[in-house]
């Protein structure tokens, strides 16, 4: 069990996603739980990147219902097709939108939140559950945000 995960703060984005992967699918590997592996990736990805938020919204009947995150309080239930969370869940895509507020039917959990990405978590192709990841900076996230996070995502995945 990993108790410590090296974070390279001064280095570009993706050498500090690059620097993350194995040392992510090393602390997934350990554990079998799910939402203790949430857990374990969202805090991963908040120490390491500082983001506003970053978690997790598990598919619960018709609704996506807050799993483990880091951050403040978080929306609790996010209904399909709804919102940012609901739009990755329906599409069955990563969704990356530049400035929250031009989202058409955006859920303000946090009214700091300016920019996000989501991306859905499949079990034999189905999508379960989503990572949701939230700044205070318009236009942050980007392609390179979206491949790693989906190959975190992919270690998750069954």
């Amino acid at each position: 069990m990993a108790e410590k995960v090296d974070i390279l703060k001064h280095a570009s984005r993706e050498d500090q996603y690059k620097n993350l992967l194995p040392q992510i699918k090393a602390l997934l590997e350990a554990e079998t739980d799910t939402i203790a592996n949430f857990a374990n990736v969202s805090a991963v990805l908040k120490e390491a990147f500082s983001f506003l938020w970053v978690g997790f919204y598990i598919v619960k009947r018709e609704q996506l219902v807050l799993g483990p995150f880091q951050g403040r309080i978080a929306c609790t239930r996010i209904n399909y097709g709804k919102g940012v969370c609901g739009t990755a869940w329906k599409e069955n895509r990563t969704v990356i939108v530049a400035d929250v507020n031009t989202f058409a039917g955006h859920i303000a959990c946090d009214s700091e939140s300016r920019s996000e990405i989501v991306v859905p978590i499949r079990k034999q192709g189905e999508v379960i559950a989503v990572l949701d990841v939230d700044s205070e900076i318009e236009n942050y996230f980007s392609e390179i945000d979206a491949k790693y996070l989906q190959e975190i995502i992919s270690f998750l995945e069954v």
